[in-house]
This record gives structure tokens, C-alpha cells and sequence, in this order.
């Protein structure tokens, strides 16, 4: 009985030694072939949970690429406006001052008054100008036209900021501006301004006061769109680092995940090599030992 036993043990133990090595290089194979180091979760769980994250996390980086694409996209657009109505502005400036020239005639001063009106209904135009979501540059959150003008003549602004947009993990930027942040100094209305000088060069009246107050009004009006300019380029430079941030974040993150997932075809060629070599030692050893004559007497 003894010896049945032990010949029963030795022959377990070569089977298990051999589907043991055997299995091991069967899941060599499958991960060479397949060039990953998982087939299922219940491979690592440990492991398909870190890479579970790391796919949400990859998620979230390309939705915030996208943002800050397009955030990217909207404040050049912005900027290049503003630049159009800078020099729209300037013009202004400089037809009012021309104005203010007590020599001109009143038919003078009217064709600068056409002239100012003009340039009016231009800036008007800029700031209504469409984004690349079709959405007024300048407009508010509602999607209403940057600036309206009433019946009156007189001229309504988009007040209400649009939404920033997310670019980073707790991480927004504001893509834009309001007509009224760019066109309003103070209680001071830019485009009414124009539109007032205008008028009164038109109607041939005196203009008294009205041309240095005015001179006055538009300069200041040309400091705030500088204003606004310089803090749309800070929020692009923001939007530039922030571009290359996510770049690096998305570079490390995927060099864990081929640490974590992907299979090293080396290592695992090598390792295949000394399983079989295991394996093939092991069966010649058993196929050896099973043939000799006290194995077959035990039988």
C-alpha cells in the first residue's frame, strides 16, 4: 500500500509540475500575442482598477483639450477684434480732434460727422461679429447680440458673462468679454459717444463743449480696449502653459499605463524560454523515471 501511495504522489506531482509550467507559458503566449499583461480582471484586480482610473482620467484630458482649443481659438479671435476696433477708435479720436478745429466750415464738419457715424455702425459690427461656436464675440450668456441699437439711436450691451470653460482639473478661463466691459467706461457709452459727436457735427450747431469732452471720452475709451487686450493675451498665455501642462500630465500618464497593462515582448520572450526549458526538463525527467524497471514492479 505504501508503495502505490508514493507511485500515486509521483505521478501527481510530475502532472502538476508539468501543467503547472505548462500554464505558465500557455499565459507567456497570450500575453505576447496579445501585448497586454491582463486578460481579465481577475488577472490584478489591483492592476484593473489603476487602469480603470487612468482611462477616466485620459477621458477627462481630452475633454479638457478640446476646451482649451477652442478657448485658445476665441480669445485670438477676440484679441484680433478688439485690435479692428482699436484702430476704428483711433480714427474717431482723430476726426474729432480734427473737428474740434474751430476753421472748419459746416459742411466740413458735417461730412466728419458721416464719417464718425460710420465708424459707429462699424464697431457695432465688430463687437457682433460671430464666434466659432456662432455665438455674438462679445455677447452674454444668453446668446443675445453683443450690441443692439434702439430706436432712438441710443445703443444696449450684452452685460451677462458667459460661462467659464474648464480646462484642468479644478482649473477654468474666461474666453471672452462683454460688449459693455469693452465699450463702457464708467456711466460712459463708447459707441454713444461717436454717435452723439456725430450728430451734433451734422446738425451744423456749435459744438461748444462737446468736441474735447468728447476727444476725452474716446481716449479713455481706447485705454479700456487696451485694457481688455492685454488681459485676453495673459488669459491666452494661461491657455498656452496650460496646453503644454496637459501634454506632460497625458505623456506620464500613459507611460504608467504601458508599465501597468502592456507587455514587455523581451522580458517575456526570455521568461517563455526558461519556462519551456523547465518544461521539457521536467517531462524528459518523468518520462525517464516512468520507464524504469522499479516503476514498472511498483505498477
Amino acid at each position: 500500500m505504501t508503495m502505490q501511495i508514493s507511485t500515486s504522489i509521483f505521478y501527481d506531482r510530475a502532472a502538476n509540475a508539468i501543467g503547472s509550467t505548462g500554464g505558465k507559458t500557455d499565459t507567456i503566449n497570450t500575453q505576447i500575442a496579445s501585448g497586454k499583461k491582463f486578460q481579465a480582471p481577475s488577472d490584478d484586480s489591483v492592476a484593473y482598477q489603476r487602469l480603470a482610473g487612468l482611462a477616466r482620467s485620459t477621458a477627462d484630458g481630452k475633454a479638457y483639450d478640446a476646451n482649451l482649443t477652442m478657448a485658445g481659438s476665441l480669445l485670438q479671435q477676440a484679441d484680433t477684434t478688439l485690435s479692428a476696433i482699436t484702430v476704428q477708435m483711433q480714427k474717431a479720436s482723430e476726426l474729432a480732434i480734427q473737428a474740434n478745429n474751430g476753421t472748419l466750415n459746416a459742411s466740413q464738419r458735417a461730412v466728419i460727422g458721416q464719417q464718425l457715424a460710420g465708424i459707429a455702425d462699424t464697431i457695432a459690427g465688430l463687437a457682433n461679429i460671430k464666434d466659432l461656436r456662432g455665438q455674438p464675440l462679445f455677447g452674454g450668456a444668453n446668446g443675445a447680440a453683443a450690441v443692439t441699437k434702439n430706436a432712438d439711436g441710443s445703443y444696449a450691451y450684452a452685460e451677462t458673462t458667459p460661462s467659464p470653460i474648464p480646462i484642468g482639473d479644478g482649473q477654468t478661463v474666461q474666453a471672452g468679454e462683454t460688449a459693455s466691459r469693452v465699450l463702457k467706461v464708467g456711466n460712459k457709452d463708447t459707441l454713444g459717444v461717436i454717435a452723439g459727436l456725430a450728430a451734433a457735427l451734422q446738425s451744423g450747431a456749435d459744438l461748444g463743449t462737446t468736441g474735447s469732452t468728447a476727444i476725452d471720452d474716446l481716449s479713455a475709451a481706447g485705454t479700456q480696449v487696451t485694457a481688455m487686450q492685454a488681459s485676453l493675451g495673459a488669459r491666452a498665455a494661461r491657455v498656452d502653459l496650460q496646453q503644454a501642462a496637459q501634454k506632460d500630465i497625458a505623456t506620464d500618464r500613459e507611460d504608467t499605463r504601458v508599465s501597468i497593462e502592456d507587455t514587455d515582448v523581451v522580458a517575456a520572450t526570455v521568461e517563455l524560454q526558461k519556462q519551456m526549458t523547465i518544461l521539457n526538463a521536467t517531462s524528459a525527467s518523468f518520462t525517464k523515471l516512468s520507464s524504469l524497471s522499479l516503476f514498472n514492479y511498483l505498477k
